[in-house]
């Protein structure tokens, strides 16, 4: 066994010892070669349970993290699910194996080129792709029966609410400061939206528009 693969067996451990016991989707994270999402600096650190430091300033989030939103999402074959923030690409690829469609959008022309050919060396021809504002959404697409945030919005953003179908699930970091964002699980019926907390986290900003570069 190699040191990541070493790595990649703790991280499994680790994430079963925090309530992650879903042997299916446990074995999907172990098939998905992380390493391939984060900078060759910190290729050692792959799978270590942290968020790692990407291009522009974002972030590939905590394993536990994506692994708790993925679940929180509760995805099958037939969902069509919206992703604000490709990032790495990393939680896109995961999902990508659990539903019909993921349409995911991101503010870094960078980040999503990157991110694009990473899903085409996994062979991941269930993914499209935006370069856009991600608070926003994809109105074009919409409706969707489920929406993933990967950055902190300051409030549950009203525009996601409205492309998302009733029944739908939404799971969004929300919190201005750093130090002081939880997890939402917003449910939306026909009254309005129920909001489940599932606890503290820490994400880079929703932040509106796209950068000039990158």
């Amino acid at each position: 066994m190699t040191g990541l693969e070493e790595d990649k067996a703790r991280l499994i451990l680790e994430l079963r010892q925090n309530g992650i016991t879903d042997d299916s989707f446990l074995r999907l994270m172990e098939s998905i070669p992380r390493e391939l999402f984060v900078p060759e600096a910190f290729r050692d650190h792959s799978y270590e349970n942290s968020a790692l430091p990407i291009d522009l300033g974002q972030t590939i989030s905590q394993p536990l993290i994506v692994a708790m939103m993925t679940l929180a999402l509760d995805v099958d074959k037939r969902t069509k699910v919206l992703e604000i923030g490709t990032g790495s690409g990393y939680q896109t690829v995961i999902l990508s194996h659990l539903c019909r469609r993921v349409y995911s959008i991101e503010r870094h022309r960078g980040l999503s080129k990157g991110a694009e050919k990473l899903f085409a060396q996994l062979n991941r021809h269930n993914i499209t792709t935006k370069i856009g504002d991600g608070g926003m959404g994809w109105p074009e697409q919409a409706p969707f029966s489920r929406i993933i945030v990967t950055a902190a919005a300051a409030d549950i953003p009203p525009v996601l609410v409205d492309q998302l179908s009733v029944g739908g699930i939404m799971v969004v970091p929300v919190g201005e400061h750093r130090d002081h964002q939880d997890l939402l699980k917003v449910r939306k019926t026909e009254a309005g939206i129920d909001v489940e907390d599932l606890g503290p986290v820490r994400f880079v900003p929703l932040l509106p528009g796209r950068p000039e570069a990158g």
